[in-house]
C-alpha cells in the first residue's frame, strides 16, 4: 500500500465577479483521509459546489467576488483504487480529435513512425519517440498550443508531451486521454499531466517525460485534453494567478518505475 500526502495552494487577484472551476481534489476511488479544501477571497469563505466528473473526478465550482483569492487543499491518500468498468462511449469519445489533440492532422506522422506496432509495443514506441523528439523546457509553450504546435516546436512541458502522445495514439485508432495527477518525485514539483491509453481491455499510463514513477501518481482529473483537466478554469469574469504551490510526497519512499512494464493509474 502506497501512502501519499498531497497539497496545493493557489493564489490570485479577482478583478471582477467570476465563476471558476477548480480541479485540485483527489479523484474518488482510493481511501482519502484528512482532506481539506478551503476557498477564500479577502480571507472570507467562498461557497464551493462539488461537481462529479469523468473517472471519479471531483470538480469544484466557485463564485468569486472581487479581491484576493486563496485556495488551499490537502489530503492523505492510502493505497490505490480498483479500475472501474469502461463504457463504449468512453472508447468512442477518446478516439476522436479534440481541441489540443489534433489527431486527424497528425495521422500521416503516426502511420509513418508506428505502422505495424500494436498494444504494449505501440505504447512503448510512442512514449519513447515523443520522449526523444521533445525537449522538456519550462515556459516554452503557450496555453493555446496543441499537439501539432508541440510537434513542430519540438519542445514543451508535461501537458504538451501528453497531448502529443494522445494525438498520435488516437491517430492510430487507440483510445487515449489526458489525466492530471499529483506526482511524487516530480522535479520541479507542480501539477503533472500524463496520457492514458486503452489497450488489451484496460487503461494504462503513458508518460513520455519519465519524470516521476507512475505507480505513485494520484489521479485528479481526466478528459479529452487540458481543456478538461486544467487545475483552474475561469468560466466568467476575470482573474489573474499570482502563485501556485504543489506538494506530493510518497511517505514511505518512492517506488521504482520499470518503463518496460504496463502501469495503471489508480
Amino acid at each position: 500500500m502506497i501512502t501519499r500526502t498531497v497539497s496545493a495552494r493557489i493564489e490570485g487577484e479577482v478583478s471582477e465577479p467570476s465563476q471558476v472551476v477548480l480541479a485540485v481534489a483527489v479523484a474518488a476511488g482510493p481511501e482519502v483521509r484528512d482532506e481539506v479544501l478551503t476557498v477564500t477571497v479577502d480571507s472570507q469563505p467562498v461557497v464551493v459546489e462539488e461537481v462529479p466528473a469523468e473517472v471519479g473526478g471531483r470538480l469544484h465550482l466557485c463564485r468569486l467576488p472581487v479581491g484576493q483569492l486563496r485556495v488551499q487543499y490537502s489530503a492523505t491518500v492510502l493505497g490505490q483504487a480498483s479500475p472501474g468498468p469502461v463504457s463504449p462511449l468512453e472508447l468512442i469519445a477518446h478516439r476522436r480529435p479534440s481541441r489540443y489533440c489534433d489527431s486527424d492532422t497528425l495521422r500521416p506522422v503516426a502511420i509513418a513512425e508506428f505502422s505495424g506496432l500494436e498494444g504494449k509495443d505501440l505504447l512503448d514506441g510512442v512514449s519513447s519517440w515523443v520522449g526523444h523528439q521533445l525537449a522538456y523546457v519550462s515556459g516554452s509553450s503557450r496555453p493555446i498550443d496543441g499537439a501539432v504546435d508541440t510537434f513542430l516546436a519540438r519542445a514543451g512541458v508535461c501537458r504538451d508531451f501528453a497531448h502529443l502522445v494522445v494525438a498520435l495514439l488516437r491517430a492510430l485508432d487507440v483510445p487515449a486521454r489526458v489525466a492530471a495527477v499529483y506526482a511524487p518525485g516530480l522535479s520541479p514539483m507542480d501539477f503533472h499531466a500524463v496520457a492514458e491509453a486503452h489497450v488489451d481491455g484496460a487503461w494504462y499510463v503513458v508518460d513520455a517525460t519519465a519524470l516521476a514513477p507512475r505507480s505513485a501518481m494520484v489521479r485528479i482529473a481526466t478528459g479529452r485534453d487540458a481543456a478538461d483537466t486544467a487545475f483552474l478554469t475561469t468560466l466568467t469574469g476575470g482573474m489573474a494567478l499570482t502563485d501556485v504551490q504543489v506538494s506530493a510526497i510518497a511517505t514511505d519512499g518512492l517506488p521504482g518505475d520499470d518503463l518496460t512494464t504496463l502501469v495503471q493509474l489508480r
